[in-house]
């Protein structure tokens, strides 16, 4: 499966919380979530454009980086 690299605009547990419950919600998605550096891993096949919208449910800002 594709990983893609999300920069999302995070600063506490509750936002990774957050990122966390969106993917959980959409399924068949891995993820890593790097806290201090505001970046989320993901693994799935989903297309970059569902991933984003999911992400952005968070309420945060996010950007697709590219794939890893």
């Amino acid at each position: 499966m594709p990983k893609h690299e999300f920069s999302v605009d995070m600063t506490c547990e509750g936002c990774s919380n957050a990122v966390t419950r969106v993917l959980n919600k959409l399924g068949g998605v891995q993820f890593d979530i790097d806290l201090p550096n505001k970046k989320v891993i993901v693994d799935s096949e989903h297309n970059v454009e569902t991933l984003l919208v999911t992400l952005k449910k968070t309420g945060k800002t996010v950007s697709y980086v590219g794939e890893k």
